[in-house]
């Protein structure tokens, strides 16, 4: 990353509100993390998220994110230098963390991920949003998504998805491939040692969600299937009601790395999106929920 003018300080990015709802605000800018800028108060809510999270997701979370964790050598003692993160995952798997001030475009996305960079959100919550806020934060990006990128199969995926998400843009096929990326990077399970474990970003980096995903029997927990899940709607302000479990990374990748996904293409453009918390009979149900989180929020 180039260096910014002295003079320059990068933006805070964050969703607009209006009288219809908040309004997704786009940003292309790579900035430089301002460390030295962070204040005290800063400092302490990734120490508050961090040993919440942390204690919370031991014989939760999967093994292989936690031993990533342990090997980016996060602690709570300060938010972390993009640059120290960045020496460990360039001997690891070659991937580079980069700056940016908030949400970005899907190709701007799919651009860096194809070529292992990470865009990684400069701030942090304010003490009054720690258990919830509409947008990534530092918190979210380097405690949810980083670990796992010292993976070398899962650093594989997220390569590939970047990848496929280039040609699934030129193929007028984004939908499907957020699809895929909300139930396995963000919102994923994975199978460890004969239990459901927790791997996806938007889980592990939030309280609530990862006790709801694994205790609470509302969600569905249903078999991983690339092209049910490509056609599987989301809600992005609440819990998940249908979760997607994986046998392991190294399926994963060779589901979605290895597939022809233009005849996958061909066959949803015909075929309606499924609803959220909707079973299939054709599903590989590994728990049937009882909605119950859903039907209450229906019903308030």
């Amino acid at each position: 990353m180039s260096s910014l003018p002295s003079d320059t300080s990068p933006n805070r990015v964050e969703h607009q509100h209006t009288d219809k709802g908040y309004v997704p605000v786009y940003t292309t800018a790579v900035v430089e993390q301002p460390w030295d800028a962070y204040t005290p108060v800063d400092h302490d809510v990734w120490a508050q998220l961090f040993k919440r999270q942390r204690e919370l997701l031991v014989g939760r979370a999967s093994d292989a994110f936690l031993a990533a964790q342990d090997a980016m050598g996060m602690t709570p003692d300060a938010i972390p230098k993009f640059e120290e993160l960045n020496a460990i995952l360039q001997r690891a798997t070659g991937w580079t963390l980069v700056g940016v001030e908030g949400l970005l475009p899907e190709l701007t996305f799919f651009e860096h991920l194809a070529n292992r960079r990470f865009p990684v959100t400069w701030w942090i919550r304010k003490p009054e949003q720690l258990d919830y806020l509409e947008e990534p934060d530092i918190f979210h990006d380097v405690f949810g998504h980083v670990p796992l990128l010292v993976h070398p199969v899962f650093a594989d995926y997220m390569q590939a998805y970047g990848e496929g998400g280039l040609r699934a843009a030129r193929l007028g096929m984004i939908d499907a491939l957020a699809r895929l990326y909300w139930y396995t990077v963000e919102f994923g399970l994975i199978r460890d040692g004969g239990d459901l474990k927790l791997y996806g970003a938007g889980i592990v980096s939030s309280y609530g969600e990862s006790l709801f995903a694994i205790d609470d029997p509302s969600p569905n927990r249903i078999g991983f299937d690339l092209e049910r899940v490509m056609r599987s709607l989301y809600r992005i302000d609440d819990y998940q009601q249908n979760y997607f479990v994986i046998d392991s990374f190294e399926d994963l990748l060779q589901q979605t790395r290895d597939a022809d996904l233009e005849p996958i293409y061909d066959r949803l453009r015909d075929q309606e999106a499924i609803d959220v918390g909707r079973l299939l009979p054709t599903d590989r149900i590994l728990h049937a929920g009882t909605q119950a989180y859903a039907h209450g929020k229906a019903n308030a």
